[in-house]
């Protein structure tokens, strides 16, 4: 068994498109209108049959209260691997990014928090 799809609650999926697409870096993979929303999907480059990442429209009346809750506590909806968390903190930076933790070393690992401008916080991580 391994994880096939995972999902992430976005308050506007074309804006959450563009940050994923164009500032992470991720690519589009699969996108069906479903009425007003979309099924649409994202994947690393590096692994394009992988994980699939969903942005998944915020509209249940939990996902709100959650992700402010979550936001409010500095605590990431979920966390993305890199190879080196200071370079990506410094190409991120200088594209406007805005982190909520800059590069921390916990023992094994490097992380560090970013806001995703669409109600989420979202951590890199390096292992050692």
């Amino acid at each position: 068994m391994r994880i096939h799809l995972t999902s992430i609650f976005v308050d506007d999926q074309d804006k959450a498109l563009r940050f994923y697409t164009e500032v992470l870096g991720f690519v589009k993979k699969t996108e069906v209108p479903l009425g007003a929303d979309r099924w649409l999907t994202v994947v690393s480059p590096e692994d394009p049959d992988g994980t699939e990442l969903l942005l998944e429209p915020d509209g249940h009346p939990a996902v709100k209260p959650y992700r402010a809750a979550l936001v409010e506590d500095g605590i990431p909806a979920t966390a993305f691997a890199v190879r080196d968390v200071r370079a990506e903190f410094d190409r991120l930076s200088a594209r406007g990014v805005r982190f909520t933790q800059e590069p921390l070393e916990m023992g094994p690992v490097t992380t560090a928090v970013l806001d995703d401008t669409c109600g989420n916080l979202i951590q890199i991580v390096q292992h050692a």
